[in-house]
């Protein structure tokens, strides 16, 4: 599946965090010789890792350098809306029901 984060298209592709829980990446589906960007270069972790995730959930990096990941990801359909937030540090972090 391919989402336009600011800008880049990219692949989306799920893996795991060491601790369990689903990670969302995001590599680029295409070469950005300008930006000295290839293929499958990273782009973004789009998810974040937190305890209290349960199954079939992801926590959205919607902060900082990745503003705007939680709509990109709901336009695309592949998270819902937030079913809850945790706050950790200094930003509430949306969770997400998985759609992929």
């Amino acid at each position: 599946m391919d989402v336009v984060f600011n800008g880049w298209k990219c692949h989306i592709v799920k893996s795991e965090y060491k601790n369990g829980g689903t990670a969302l990446l995001l590599k680029a589906a295409q070469a950005y010789p300008e930006q000295d960007i290839h293929e499958d270069d990273d782009i973004a972790v789009a998810s974040v890792w937190l305890p209290a995730i349960k199954e079939g959930e992801v926590a959205i990096k919607d902060y900082s350098e990745n503003e705007g990941m939680l709509q990109c990801l709901r336009d695309a359909g592949v998270v819902s809306e937030p079913v809850c937030w945790e706050h950790s540090g200094f930003v509430d972090i949306p969770i997400c029901k998985l759609l992929i």
